[in-house]
């Protein structure tokens, strides 16, 4: 990220090198020597610390590295135009300003990082509203809101950029130890854990790793999980760890963690990246239940759906409604050496077994057309082929090999057909199928918390350039997750009561709220521009708000900006 101001390259400074790319100067930093012996020389170690300004080869624009190498440089603070936007939208900020004094955040964050303690929580609205996370754009989105900041100061981009190098590990881990010791953990609850991965722009960062993302656009990654309280509907705690070290490895150091913030009487439901017998053997130890989804069709489930095949479909006895599935429990060990028997429950479903029949029919036909371009040629096949089909060869091995047909498997592809429609889900603790889907069915929040923080949050990457930015990016992040979350969660039970309507997704409710703004007036003072509409009435409701509480919290601001205005 590069800050939108000049600062004089530090020809005085050993090290400074330049490097031209696709026409444009950038100036390096060699802050590490390392001596190879075997070489028998110094190799130095550069990081990028800006570009140079196109009318001036002395002049460049720094990013981050810069704030960091050379911390002793004078940087502007805040922007150079004192004033304000003369309209501001103050409906989602006044929602989510209750949100989070509801969780009592303003406190913990301020006895957390001190006096920045408001540009903190501005991030992480920011990150809510603009539905963004690159800090260049945060005073664009400043000029036009009420803010958390002390007297609504408006920082430069250079200012959120320092901010953000001086959040620590420490203040995360203070964070999550007081977060998690304000929930009840006496209570039996299930969490709903969860990773994704994040792609890095970035350069010198140590845990940012070539792995195996979810979208691949060939960048190392960060791989980031979150642990989700399904009974009381919110985030408890994040980690982030190196994008080549897989889920399934990774679950045992997060249950120890669990551990530590205190929960033990807990439940995880995983799903089915997170199975193995290793996995399952250590929460069988550490004593907690587990909600997990079977992987794939392996010979134990094969032989349990074919075993209860055709004695619970179409009886309503085993008819779960509210998912449009029929299920049926079955106890069985997990393996053979398992000291337990586990619940297996058993799922059939129309809508899938139709889906998935076309899609083994269609792959079929693909495999099928492409053995048939290379019949009577010299052609090795590869891959699935022989799995669902016979392959016949002329002279197989020989000099004058060719590939003559391929005939299709049918007692293979059958039995994948007769197992359209089925999946399995097992459980530690005693429940009906029907409890089992429930449970593993409130995965779907923790999944809508990770789509919306790629999607409405802007984090599908990281643009930061060193090890505490990532952490203290993902920090914000995980605050911002909270405070969506708790919104999504209140217009979900404002759906409920009075039915489905397109305003109150999350996106929508937002695009609506920011509709509410206070445009300044002649006097200098800000009053709302018109009165609050149905629709805006409507999703005020889902937080117990009423159009005359957004009047009087309007008009504080007013004051609260007046106040500002005759002081500076």
């Amino acid at each position: 990220m590069y800050l939108d101001f000049k600062v004089k390259i530090p020809y005085d400074a050993a090290g400074i090198t330049r490097k031209k790319i696709k026409g444009i100067t950038y100036i390096y930093y060699a802050y590490e020597h390392n001596y190879n012996p075997e070489k028998r020389y110094t190799i130095p170690r550069n990081t990028s610390i800006g570009k140079c300004t196109e009318d001036d080869p002395e002049m460049m624009y720094p990013n981050t590295n810069f704030l960091k190498f050379f911390p002793s440089e004078e940087l502007p603070e805040t922007k150079a135009e004192a004033y304000r936007s003369g309209c501001l939208r103050v409906g989602t900020y006044l929602v989510l300003r209750r949100i989070i004094s509801e969780y009592h955040l303003d406190e913990m964050i301020g006895n957390i990082i001190g006096k920045d303690s408001g540009l903190f929580l501005d991030l992480a609205v920011y990150s809510v509203i603009a539905e963004n996370n690159a800090g260049q754009y945060y005073p664009e989105y400043a000029f036009n809101h009420p803010l958390f900041t002390e007297q609504m100061k408006i920082y430069s981009d250079s200012k959120v950029s320092e901010f953000i190098n001086s959040i620590t590990r420490d203040h995360s881990l203070a964070f999550l130890d007081g977060w998690n010791a304000k929930q009840d953990h006496k209570q039996k609850i299930y969490i709903s854990y969860d990773s994704t991965n994040k792609n890095c722009q970035a350069g010198d960062i140590d845990f940012v790793e070539y792995g195996h993302p979810k979208e691949d656009t060939g960048a190392p990654v960060i791989n980031y999980s979150v642990g989700y309280d399904e009974n009381n509907a919110k985030p408890l705690y994040y980690e982030d760890y190196p994008g080549s070290i897989v889920d399934v490895s990774q679950l045992q150091y997060t249950l120890e963690k669990a551990g530590g913030y205190g929960y033990k009487n807990v439940g995880f439901i995983l799903d089915r990246g997170y199975f193995s017998k290793e996995n399952i053997h250590y929460m069988d130890k550490c004593g907690y239940d587990f909600v997990i989804m079977m992987k794939g069709m392996k010979e134990l489930v094969k032989s349990l759906v074919l075993e209860v095949k055709g004695t619970f479909e179409e009886d309503r006895r085993y008819s779960i409604r509210d998912y449009r599935v029929s299920g049926i429990t079955v106890k069985r060990q997990l393996y053979p050496s398992d000291e337990k028997e586990r619940y297996f429950h058993v799922f059939y479903n129309d809508r899938k077994k139709s889906s998935e029949h076309e899609a083994i029919e269609a792959k079929i036909d693909r495999m099928a057309e492409c053995l048939h371009k290379h019949e009577g040629t010299k052609y090795e096949v590869t891959g699935g082929f022989a799995r669902y089909f016979d392959l016949i060869y002329y002279h197989k091995g020989k000099k004058d090999e060719k590939f003559m047909y391929g005939r299709e498997r049918h007692d293979v592809i059958n039995e994948e057909i007769r197992l359209c429609g089925y999946f399995v889900i097992i459980t530690s603790e005693k429940m009906t199928a029907a409890q089992a889907l429930e449970h593993y069915k409130s995965r779907d929040v923790s999944e809508k918390l990770f789509r919306g923080d790629k999607s409405y949050l802007g984090n599908k990457s990281f643009r930061v350039h060193a090890n505490e930015s990532v952490h203290a990016k993902i920090f914000i992040e995980f605050v911002a997750l909270i405070i969506r979350n708790r919104f999504y969660i209140c217009l979900k039970e404002q759906m409920q009561k009075s039915g489905k309507k397109n305003y109150m997704t999350v996106p929508a409710a937002i695009r609506e709220l920011e509709k509410i703004e206070l445009i300044r007036q002649s006097d200098r003072g800000y009053r709302m521009d018109y009165a609050v509409t149905a629709v805006q009435k409507e999703i005020l409701k889902a937080f117990n708000m009423t159009a005359a509480n957004v009047r009087t919290q309007a008009a504080v601001i007013n004051e609260d900006l007046m106040k500002i205005e005759k002081e500076g």
